[in-house]
């Protein structure tokens, strides 16, 4: 874990799964965070915030990046 974001902040078990049962498991096993299922290669802000994790997903909506927060 991150020492800048509290709690637990990422998500390698998660890569190949579904992005949305990937939000789910996220905030339930952190609820400080808002999990968001993003499109890759979708412009994103550049912004470091502890209570966002970026879910990045394929076209089939499947988990391509390990979820962080940040």
């Amino acid at each position: 874990m991150s020492s800048e974001c509290p709690r637990k902040n990422s998500w390698p078990e998660l890569r190949g799964t579904n992005g949305d049962y990937a939000a789910t498991v996220i905030e339930r096993e952190n609820p400080t965070v808002d999990a968001v299922v993003i499109l890759d290669g979708s412009p994103v802000t550049a912004d470091f915030r502890c209570d966002r994790v970026r879910v990045f997903v394929d076209r089939h909506r499947i988990v391509v990046k390990t979820p962080t927060s940040g």
